[in-house]
């Protein structure tokens, strides 16, 4: 534990807090004179189909305890869903993407406009806890924090199937077991809820755009190789999970099943394959080694152990992360072998 509270796990210049453009309402000071920076959200959107749940995320950030500088809604190459959102947010900076279709060019103009101290970012279907911005303001009283990232709960649309393994939840962005359930160091934070220093993220040129999701393809990774970038540039920086900043996090039907499932395990291993080729194996592959040899084997014993006290899907969890694993692996080795090098590749709307 150091002394800011934050314990270490696996994964410098002193910030300037002193922005004189700041309004009052989000110019801040704690009770010991740390400066709380001022946040923008940033939430990205490309279909139509989920204005619902983009509402919902626009109202979560309305209705913070601490007041964000300034919602940014990226409407990702859609002219009637931009139209519409320019409409109905008029509270929010309603903007499109400027740059290659996909989530890694709508967060990076999101960064272009913000004028935060720390740019935040809300997936489109997630709605944040009240207290959310509160939570992921306060460990960065630490000049050397670079992002911090909170946890992220799971909205089943019908219910959590029983097959699915909580060290799986990554498969639909959520935290999963095997993250810590304290304020910790981390390597990478999940992107449907995570912030950054605004200056770093120009530092370090923002997400790459050869890796990340693009419309429904199940793909991602660009989190994880911004964040070992930037700890690049800053070797005394850290990332930081902070669990009470807390986000749920809507899981359709659709992306309930076992094709889903395999789909994203798959994809993930492809994802991985970049980030090593871009990054290195010993930095992309860094926590992904201790959930493989730690995490894993916990949960299959723990779901073989539920079975014999009478859980019958406990067989079903365990096979899930055996055979979750075993196409994640196939996925990473394909993507090795194979030399790919972009998997955004082009636009899915499946």
């Amino acid at each position: 534990m150091t002394a800011d509270g934050i314990r270490r796990q696996d994964a410098d210049e002193p910030f300037d807090h002193s922005s004189q453009d700041q309004p009052e309402d989000v110019r801040r000071v704690t009770s010991s004179g740390l400066h709380i920076p001022s946040i923008s959200v940033v939430i990205c959107a490309y279909t139509e189909a989920r204005w619902n749940e983009l509402t919902a995320a626009v109202r979560s950030v309305e209705e913070q305890t601490n007041s964000a500088r300034e919602t940014i809604v990226v409407i990702d190459h859609n002219d009637l869903l931009l139209a519409r959102a320019r409409a109905a947010f008029t509270d929010a900076v309603v903007i499109e993407n400027a740059e290659r279709q996909g989530l890694s060019g709508a967060r990076n103009s999101g960064v272009a406009v913000a004028t935060g101290d720390v740019v935040a970012f809300l997936d489109d279907d997630a709605t944040a806890e009240r207290d959310w911005l509160a939570h992921l303001a306060a460990p960065y009283s630490d000049p050397d924090v670079l992002g911090v990232g909170g946890e992220i709960l799971p909205a089943w649309q019908v219910g959590k199937p029983a097959f699915f393994p909580t060290e799986f939840y990554w498969v639909v962005g959520c935290t999963y077991t095997g993250l810590p359930d304290e304020r910790a160091e981390i390597r990478n934070m999940i992107g449907a809820n995570m912030s950054v220093r605004r200056d770093v993220l120009n530092e370090t040129g923002g997400f790459s755009d050869v890796i990340g999701r693009v419309g429904t393809r199940p793909v991602g990774c660009e989190e994880t190789e911004l964040c070992i970038r930037a700890k690049r540039g800053r070797p005394q920086g850290r990332f930081i999970y902070e669990p009470a900043a807390t986000v749920h996090h809507l899981v359709p039907k659709a992306r309930s099943g076992w094709r889903y499932f395999l789909n994203r395990c798959w994809a993930e291993g492809l994802s991985k394959a970049v980030v090593s080729r871009l990054a290195g194996a010993q930095d992309g592959l860094s926590s992904e080694r201790a959930h493989v040899l730690r995490t894993l084997p916990r949960g299959v014993w723990r779901g073989l152990v539920d079975a014999r006290h009478g859980d019958r899907s406990g067989l079903a969890r365990a096979a899930a992360i055996v055979v979750g694993l075993a196409v994640t692996t196939g996925g990473y080795v394909f993507g090795m072998v194979r030399g790919v090098k972009d998997v955004g590749g082009s636009p899915s709307h499946a």
